[in-house]
């Protein structure tokens, strides 16, 4: 079976034209390798909190949103991370149970719960990230100038090609 390189069909499964991509299959996989290594090389050499260590990527995602917009409901984290509705309540309910979240009912509409982190796991949270950025801050640094300047323009390419994504290739 011909890779997609050579055949330039959508690694994703949609349909698309038939195109050549020149390569790209190969560099976006690289792009995802290279993310991905330098989270988790943060994330190991930063020393995540206890708490946080056996959680999904999923989880970890609504843990970090609470942390910056407590008081969200279930379809608002839904939104926010683009998930449906009963994947997050699924999500949020593992949370509870690991007692990490707190379901609160606001006074307003007793219907809605309101979402918040427990305790001071937002403060571990914070001083986590704060490590694994320094940890960031300090490996930029020690690149040679010239690999620093690209490094600056490449994160604007970075969220262009993410707002493409959002938006859908096509469209943007």
């Amino acid at each position: 079976m011909p890779s997609r390189a050579v055949t330039g069909a959508a690694p994703t499964g949609r349909t698309s034209p038939r195109r050549v991509n020149h390569g790209f299959d190969l560099l976006a996989d690289e792009l995802l390798g290279a993310i991905g290594a330098i989270r988790r090389s943060g994330r190991r050499h930063a020393g995540r909190p206890e708490e946080l260590s056996q959680l999904t990527g999923s989880q970890l995602e609504v843990v970090r949103l609470l942390r910056h917009r407590p008081g969200l409901s279930v379809n608002q984290v839904a939104d926010e991370l683009n998930l449906a509705p009963n994947s997050v309540s699924t999500l949020v309910r593992q949370l509870v149970d690991a007692g990490l979240v707190v379901r609160g009912c606001q006074e307003a509409d007793r219907r809605v719960a309101r979402l918040d982190l427990v305790d001071d796991l937002g403060q571990k949270m914070g001083a986590f990230r704060d490590r694994r950025l320094g940890l960031l801050v300090e490996a930029m640094q020690a690149l040679p100038v010239h690999d620093q300047r690209r490094l600056r323009s490449t994160v604007g390419v970075l969220l262009k090609l993410q707002r493409k994504i959002e938006r859908g290739v096509a469209e943007g």
